[in-house]
């Protein structure tokens, strides 16, 4: 009778291989889905929260004579700084959350915007349960003057923008 060397075939090692190459096969999608969803996820808060912190900051800080919302300290008009902070930005420094938004007759038309280029538009769209987002800036006239700050705003292709109205009596 022969004596068999200790180890492994190569046949072995090929099943083996074989076997791990259809689990990282079927596990890929799930975990680059996960990882959309949660981009998706934290850009939909982002923009839900910094909607709520400009609406909040005209109720609270208030209104100057030029009808623009002003910062906490009531001195000057409202910055991205002033409603967050560690908002993710950009290789140059630059903030990819912006805001703009426009007064008529006490009644603010805003909208929040993410530039990152990187998140699902449907899938914000999901978590924020709203029929007001999307990819174009067609809701604020970019040439009009515009209350700004932020990612510059413009009717930019993979933008996500999120629109949203109050009135301050």
């Amino acid at each position: 009778m022969m004596s068999r060397k200790k180890g492994f075939s190569l046949v072995e090692l090929l099943i083996v291989l074989a076997v791990m190459a259809a689990l990282i096969a079927t596990i890929t999608p799930v975990a680059l889905n996960a990882i959309k969803k949660s981009k998706a996820t934290q850009v939909a808060q982002n923009l839900k929260t910094l909607a709520s912190a400009i609406e909040n900051a005209a109720y609270v800080n208030g209104i100057d004579t030029n009808k623009k919302i002003k910062n906490a300290s009531g001195g000057t008009e409202i910055k991205i700084k002033d409603l967050a902070r560690d908002l993710p930005k950009d290789s140059s420094d630059k903030d990819l959350y912006g805001f703009a938004y426009t007064e008529s007759s006490g009644k603010y038309n805003v909208v929040v915007f993410y530039g990152g280029l990187d998140a699902n538009t449907s899938t914000v769209k999901e978590v924020l349960n709203a029929t007001n987002v999307g990819y174009s800036s067609t809701l604020l006239d970019a040439s009009k003057s515009l209350a700004k700050d932020g990612k510059d705003y413009s009717n930019t292709t993979g933008y996500i923008y999120y629109y949203f109205d109050f009135t301050v009596y």
